[in-house]
């Protein structure tokens, strides 16, 4: 009897051991030696193929949607594509619980944020940490599915998007960059990218959404319905080529079709985008998912398809191999038999589909016994991981004035505080949309409380909406206080998914709350704004009585402190704006208007082709150092092409195709070139530095950009300390440009390569 209840305490204290995560072909079952999809000796597609060839026709098509049911009898469990991890592992999406061993993860700064540190190492790092994440989860069998939809590398093309803040940014070599650091980092590819994956994903990231996708919700038009007419130049120069880094160079598993059509053609049911040029030209190899729902919305709201059977046929011929929604499980069997489609066309996407579950270790016996399969629950929210949490958002914030030399304050003279904000003491807010539960969270208020015992806070208004305004009360504390920090900006009340902004103002009576504020207190007042789209603070940065102002986007689980540190001065900010911030004038301009080119009437987008006035310029972040730069050449400064096939276009200058050059004249035609940099000022700091080149005639009649990004790198320099900088230019990748036709061409003429104030000349003669 005793030794009974010692097996009962036993249980109720220590429990069994979990189950292992779903997968198939476990080696204790005899029927597993019969199935060749089974065998790890096999090429994958040799397995998939003799899966899918044992599935009737029912079964095949139950395959079709995100929640793919199990098939019993081959010993397949249900498998769900649907799981997201933009900053981190999340719980948007039915792929993922956080109702067992696992009930966080670390939530890192939203994207647009991390963004701003210029570094694409930390992006590696960070998405390395949500891939292991991902795979502890799976592991403690917390999780139906190891493929994440994730990332988001359209292009913040206009200020008003309300997902603005889940990409990169504006700049498409910049976003290209983060896609191809954060698809490795996830996968477990390494850095460089020469790490063989073909056997093993550690999780599968997504690239989405495909393509010429940045409207959600505005002014009554939807992404559902909405058609982007896109030129084929700024197809090719803007919205393509983070797609095509993520997948050439990312060798991303899966890429997600978006909602919208691109020149009347929805882009789930585009043969010319999924086939011919994600797989043809760019090689693609791995699974094509819909938005959620957005096969229905082919036939239900644009019309495109005259039938439910019509929508699923031009889906799947066009190369689509998943819907997310049940769409395709209800009428793939009709259109079948109205033989709109065959099984040949069902079967070419179910190859892809078991391919990429089978590249994550999903039929080789239990995973936990397998690669990543040390993956444990103790990995989630590891120190290690919270702490780069932390990195990544002091890295990220970005100081955009600071008159005078306000910031940092000296902990020794601040004697009380004023925090005065909506967003002061809202642990939500920080962490951005596409969040899953965090490791754990310090408010900005806590964290300042941390450095000042007498920190008073007052929320100033109702909600960040600041309908009601207590102007009285603020104003009250912040007159008895040394210093005054105010906490405003957005949150996903007014920005976020299905829901794009209207005006480019902080809502209701923010401006009017920091103004009285900013007038009552002893000493100019520091202006923290957490949002992740741009805002026309105008009247903040034209106010001496604010002295200074930060962007904190949405920085995450750790945000509160890295704000803290950096206002007393335990960091040295070195964020850098990765959008335009434009004035509120901007929104005259129509959103649904895709040109990138300025023209009569239109001032044009991002800071490649924008001409008006701008708040903040891209790039733009201040530092508690300065910096000077010095160019030192390595290659040469004038460059002859020799291209026989010259042409001379309609400006008159000579031009070549970069399809003519081909790869090994594209691999000649490059130049390096040394940045030395140094820190004069009295703080450590790392800092990024920012190349960016622009022709002679660049702006001109809109066809050329003012000016192009073509490298960045972040360096950590002591005070004093100096270092040299490499920077590799092509002509190719980063001074080509897409002509009337979208076809990239190279110019002749003189180009400016530039680095703060440091220019150097670079000639190119075709």
């Amino acid at each position: 009897m005793a030794k009974l209840l010692l097996l009962l305490l036993l249980f109720i204290f220590h429990g069994v051991e979990s189950a292992p995560p779903p997968h198939s072909c476990d080696p204790s079952n005899p029927t597993t030696k019969l199935y060749q999809f089974c065998r790890t000796d096999l090429p994958i597609s040799q397995r998939a193929r003799d899966l899918v060839s044992r599935l009737n026709i029912d079964e095949k098509i139950s395959q079709l949607g995100n929640t793919a049911p199990g098939i019993p009898r081959l010993g397949v469990p249900a498998y769900e594509w649907w799981s997201e991890a933009l900053h981190g592992v999340a719980y948007a999406g039915p792929g993922i619980r956080f109702n067992g061993t696992v009930k966080a993860a670390t939530s890192f700064p939203q994207v647009i944020l991390t963004a701003a540190s210029f570094d694409s190492y930390e992006w590696f790092r960070i998405a390395q940490v949500i891939g292991k994440e991902a795979r502890g989860v799976y592991n403690a069998g917390q999780a139906q599915g190891m493929t994440f939809w994730a990332p988001n590398i359209n292009i913040f093309r206009d200020p008003r998007w309300g997902r603005g803040q889940e990409t990169p940014g504006e700049d498409p070599i910049m976003t290209g960059t983060y896609a191809v650091a954060y698809v490795r980092g996830l996968q477990g590819d390494s850095f460089d990218g020469r790490k063989t994956l073909s056997i093993h994903l550690q999780a599968s990231a997504c690239c989405k959404h495909f393509t010429a996708y940045d409207l959600d919700r505005w002014k009554g038009i939807t992404r559902y319905v909405f058609n982007a007419q896109v030129s084929l130049a700024d197809l090719a120069e803007t919205y393509q080529p983070p797609f095509k880094k993520c997948i050439e160079e990312g060798r991303a598993s899966g890429i997600m079709c978006a909602y919208n059509r691109v020149n009347g053609i929805p882009s789930c049911a585009d043969p010319n985008l999924l086939t011919r040029t994600a797989r043809g030209l760019w090689r693609f190899r791995g699974y094509i998912t819909s938005d959620c729902d957005a096969v229905s919305i082919i036939h239900d709201a644009q019309g495109y398809a005259k039938t439910p059977e019509d929508a699923v046929a031009d889906v799947l011929k066009a190369g689509m191999d998943v819907n997310c929604g049940s769409y395709l499980q209800k009428h793939t069997k009709s259109a079948l038999q109205q033989k709109k489609v065959s099984e040949t066309d069902i079967d070419r996407a179910l190859l892809n589909l078991f391919s990429v579950r089978i590249r994550l270790g999903l039929f080789n016996g239990d995973p936990t016994k397998l690669p990543y399969g040390n993956i444990s629950p103790n990995d989630v929210c590891s120190p290690a991981h919270q702490a780069l949490a932390l990195e990544a958002a002091r890295n990220g914030i970005v100081l955009l004035k600071n008159n005078l030399k306000l910031l940092p304050f000296s902990k020794r003279s601040v004697s009380s505080l004023a925090v005065i904000g909506p967003n002061a003491h809202v642990a939500k807010t920080l962490l951005g949309n596409y969040a899953g539960p965090p490791c754990k969270t310090v408010t900005p208020l806590d964290a300042l409380r941390s450095y000042v015992k007498n920190a008073v806070y007052h929320n100033g208004c109702d909600s960040v909406a600041c309908s009601n305004a207590a102007i009285d009360q603020a104003v009250a504390i912040a007159r008895n206080a040394d210093h005054v920090v105010l906490i405003m900006g957005l949150d996903q009340t007014q920005e976020k998914e299905d829901m794009d902004r209207v005006d480019l103002s902080l809502p209701g009576k923010q401006q009017e709350l920091i103004t009285s504020v900013a007038n009552a207190a002893k000493k100019p007042v520091v202006l923290v704004l957490i949002c992740g789209g741009p805002v026309d603070i105008s009247f903040a940065t034209n106010n001496d009585k604010i002295g200074s102002i930060m962007w904190a986007g949405y920085p995450g689980e750790a945000g509160g402190i890295a704000l803290a540190e950096i206002i007393f001065g335990d960091h040295n900010p070195g964020g850098r704006l990765p959008v335009t911030w434009y004035p509120q004038s901007f929104v005259n301009v129509q959103m649904t208007d895709m040109r990138m080119r300025s023209a009569t009437g239109y001032p044009g987008r991002t800071y490649k082709f924008y001409k008006g006035p701008k708040v903040f310029e891209f790039g733009h972040g201040l530092s508690y150092s300065t910096y000077s730069y010095r160019f030192k050449t390595l290659g040469a400064t004038n460059l002859y092409l020799n291209q026989s096939k010259a042409q001379l276009n309609s400006d008159s200058v000579r031009y070549t195709l970069v399809s003519e050059m081909g790869e090994e004249g594209c691999n000649i035609a490059k130049t390096k070139v040394i940045v030395t940099v140094e820190n004069q000022g009295e703080m450590a700091g790392k800092h990024p530095v920012l190349m960016f080149a622009r022709h002679e005639r660049g702006g001109e009649n809109g066809k050329r950009a003012e000016k192009q990004l073509v490298g960045f790198k972040s360096i950590v320099l002591s005070n004093g300390e100096k270092a040299e900088m490499e920077f590799e230019i092509g002509l190719c990748e980063h001074l080509s440009r897409a002509n009337e036709v979208g076809v990239m061409v190279v110019e002749e003429g003189k180009y400016f390569l530039t680095v703060g104030d440091s220019e150097l000349p670079l000639t190119i003669n075709v």
